[in-house]
């Protein structure tokens, strides 16, 4: 018989398409496991995935998934692609034909397959039982860790909860969102000893209580690293985007003892993005969420450290060392530098924007409050390639979604696949040569005044949702006088440094600087905050990657 699960909660998970056979298998596992594991059906690749997410998200465990291979849209292989990165501790089933078999051998290398079932599996007891036992036991035993959800109780307009939201999504921390206006919000506040005048209120998985937390606070709570574990290293990583990811994976693995500095989230903007189509290697597309998720978990398998929420304020040359200083005063050290800080969106200038910032106006995707766009008309300002896949998403949820365009078209910022995307969606429209000029709203957006930049014509529109992603501001200030910078405050590196032929000034050693290296030596940068960097992806992870490599190089000859 089986056993009892570690938690009550834990969950096994079967999709198939065909009705009859999810009823069937269904049928099947509660009568064997149903007194010790909540059951779940599906009977879409995506409906899977959805209630997935919403699993992880109350912090449920998940021990089986049990998926068909011929399902339309999304086959069990691509499913269970895409549920690895929700749960990847889950024992993982492909329900297969006779004909099927040689592709799930191959799923074995994909997905990292744990077994695959031929249909029809009758008798149960002699063809699925024995294997379902079998993988239970292995999951119970494995280094899987029950993680209560982490609940936070908070005003739907209020900024300060929306960052909250918006951190732990991005750092894959699972939580529940109560609203302050509903009974279970109050039952929360009354546990807490709270009156919900200071919002948000953060209940870890320790029941410890957190009011209107800091992000450093925030992530000591919820198990996420902030403090190095030793003095000194060969290599310090500042920013998690792909360029700082893909340096920690590469120097991690290569045997250098690597710490990766990230103020907020691993990802950066990429990790922000709803969708990527155009990454080398992933023809359906891939969330930037799951990306960079994957590449995280690549840099702690190889050894990295990654902390969290740390803000690095200065970096100073000590001898051989290169000394990272942090906001609270405490530093780290090193052999080598790279700076992966990336770029941020430059904050929108029009009236009343600062005030509505998180009550309605977002800077980048904020894909907590896509659901709340349900039925609601959204404004996007922006074309490039961000502006446009937060539209294609936001669609989804959305009754319309504008594109407000400075210029006469999106065709010099944008991809063209992208832009081919917004033509085919009924429900996406694009209005060139206008600006935001006003957001109105008390305590959250009600409207905003857009401007014809050529007549400047203005108009009024109802509007809950502005999504800007104008620019990139490079995240550099605190380097000033450390690295040298272009005017725009971009990090010159390399040819850019010795571009009349002499190294730059302070420089003492006799060869120029390597080609992502800084004005200082054992100091380089990847990715978007070098100048006159290509702001995509790929480039960002192969000049981490390029950035190891050079690394190296320094080192051999220090």
């Amino acid at each position: 018989m089986a056993q009892a699960a570690d938690a009550a909660r834990t969950v096994i998970l079967t999709v198939d398409d065909d009705p009859g056979v999810s009823r069937a298998v269904a049928r099947d596992l509660r009568r064997r496991y149903g007194e010790s594991y909540r059951i779940v059906r599906a009977e879409s690749g995506e409906s899977a995935l959805d209630a997935l997410r919403e699993l992880k998200l109350r912090g449920d465990l998940v021990a089986v998934i049990l998926a068909d291979y011929r399902m339309p849209q999304m086959n069990g292989i691509e499913f269970l692609e895409q549920a690895l990165d929700v749960y990847p501790g889950a024992r993982r089933v492909l329900l297969t034909a006779y004909a099927d078999t040689s592709a799930a051998i191959d799923a074995i290398n994909v997905v990292d397959l744990d077994h695959y079932l031929l249909k029809p599996w009758d008798p149960p007891e002699e063809k699925l039982y024995p294997v379902l036992d079998d993988l239970l036991d292995a999951w119970r035993s494995s280094a899987y860790k029950p993680v209560p959800s982490t609940k936070v109780v908070g005003h739907r307009w209020s900024a300060r909860s929306s960052e909250v939201r918006e951190f732990l999504a991005r750092n894959q921390v699972p939580y529940r969102w109560y609203s302050v206006e509903e009974p279970e919000g109050q039952r929360l506040l009354a546990a807490a000893g709270q009156d919900g005048r200071r919002l948000p209120l953060v209940i870890t998985p320790d029941c410890t209580v957190l009011v209107e937390p800091e992000a450093p606070e925030l992530a000591a709570r919820v198990g996420l690293a902030t403090t190095p574990t030793a003095d000194f290293y060969d290599l310090v990583v500042i920013g998690g985007g792909p360029a700082g990811l893909g340096a920690a994976v590469y120097g991690a693995s290569e045997g250098l003892r690597t710490v990766l500095v990230e103020r907020s989230a691993t990802g950066g903007q990429a990790g922000q993005s709803s969708r990527i189509e155009n990454y080398l290697g992933f023809p359906d597309g891939v969330s930037g969420a799951q990306l960079t998720g994957r590449a995280r978990r690549q840099a702690a398998k190889f050894g990295a450290e990654i902390l969290t929420a740390r803000e690095v304020t200065g970096l100073e040359v000590n001898g051989a060392a290169r000394v990272v200083r942090f906001a609270d005063g405490s530093s780290v050290a090193a052999h080598s530098v790279i700076l992966a800080t990336g770029v941020q969106y430059r904050q929108l200038e029009a009236t009343g924007c600062t005030d509505l910032t998180g009550c309605g106006v977002f800077y980048g995707s904020a894909l907590t409050e896509a659901a709340s766009c349900q039925g609601h008309d959204v404004y996007i300002v922006g074309g490039a390639n961000s502006a446009g896949q937060a539209a294609m998403y936001l669609s989804r949820f959305a009754k319309s979604v504008t594109l407000l365009v400075r210029g006469s078209d999106l065709s010099a910022s944008m991809s063209y696949y992208l832009i081919q995307q917004l033509n085919d969606a009924p429900n996406i429209s694009v209005r060139s040569h206008t600006v935001v000029d006003a957001a109105h709203g008390t305590g959250r957006l009600e409207r905003l005044t857009l401007r014809h930049v050529t007549s400047d014509d203005t108009e009024q529109v109802d509007a809950q949702w502005l999504f800007v992603f104008i620019g990139a501001a490079p995240l550099t200030d605190w380097l000033d006088r450390t690295v040298l910078r272009d005017q725009r405050g971009f990090i010159l590196a390399g040819p850019d440094l010795t571009a009349d032929g002499r190294p730059p000034a302070g420089w003492e050693l006799d060869r120029p600087p390597y080609h992502l290296e800084t004005s200082v030596p054992g100091v380089f940068v990847a990715g978007d905050a070098r100048a006159e960097s290509a702001k995509r992806v790929a480039s960002a992870v192969g000049e981490g990657a390029m950035a190891v490599m050079l690394v190296h190089r320094y080192l051999e000859q220090s």
